[in-house]
């Protein structure tokens, strides 16, 4: 009964995820509200122009000015409210932290897993950039503190993917030669299940991750696990994967 409360969505595991929680809540409010509205008037004219005999044919009307006028400025006020509300959540889920113990992971999204580069080397605990890479046979795991900024930094090494953690009520495109970035504040403990959501190929359904939100001990910890594994450096993606040789020039090819 609590996910009906929420529509569907998840237990919200950010401090960001309320602001696109309120904006799915208000879509679908809005939604229901059009749409009883509408089906009530079709029911009603349904009901109220009925054909009452056989002899007697409904008065029939060519057009009716501020009826036409209503339904045309209707839909331009709710894209208005809709559209207001939209960019004033994403305003806020894409403002970037500032201050604080911000953590730095450079994600590389690659067919068909991800890599993930803790850029720790400013950080006393830790001390060194550490990676951990996963494979279509092994799922990958994302460490992250709770309460502290994260920064997201995403980059492709092939296709187009995207980012996404449910939990966050959040996904950004992973795009080849266009990095991207965002900034989160984790806010709930627990495991969840990180996906691509770009259908990116054959085995598009095996880019999972799992996500490890605990505290900020335990996130030193395991990175100080993956040093003294060996996975020190960052792991790197070439800044434009698809570039597309420049054909020669017709003086040249004459040649």
């Amino acid at each position: 009964m609590d996910q009906w409360g929420r529509w569907g969505m998840p237990v919200a595991a950010s401090e960001q995820a309320p602001w696109i929680g309120q904006l799915w809540d208000g879509a679908w409010v809005a939604s229901l509200i059009i749409g009883v509205f509408v089906w009530g008037l079709i029911f009603w004219c349904m009901f109220r122009y009925r054909r009452r005999s056989d002899t007697e044919v409904p008065r029939q009307t060519r057009y009716n000015l501020p009826m036409e006028i209503l339904y045309t400025l209707v839909p331009f006020l709710i894209i208005g409210v809709l559209f207001f509300f939209t960019v004033r959540a994403q305003d806020n889920v894409l403002a970037k932290q500032t201050g604080g113990n911000l953590h730095t992971i450079n994600v590389i999204g690659q067919k068909w897993s991800w890599t993930f580069n803790y850029m720790e080397a400013q950080n006393p605990a830790v001390g060194t950039i550490v990676h951990e890479a996963g494979t279509v046979e092994r799922l990958p795991d994302l460490y992250l503190p709770v309460n502290e900024p994260v920064r997201f930094n995403l980059k492709s090494a092939d296709v187009i993917h995207s980012f996404w953690i449910p939990e966050f009520y959040f996904k950004q495109d992973v795009i080849p030669g266009h990095p991207n970035s965002f900034d989160v504040v984790p806010n709930r403990e627990g495991t969840f299940l990180g996906k691509c959501a770009e259908l990116c190929g054959t085995y598009h359904a095996a880019m999972l991750f799992n996500v490890h939100v605990v505290s900020v001990d335990e996130y030193n910890a395991y990175l100080k696990g993956l040093a003294d594994k060996g996975q020190t450096g960052e792991l790197t993606a070439p800044d434009w994967p698809n570039t597309v040789p420049s054909a020669p020039s017709n003086e040249e090819h004459d040649r």
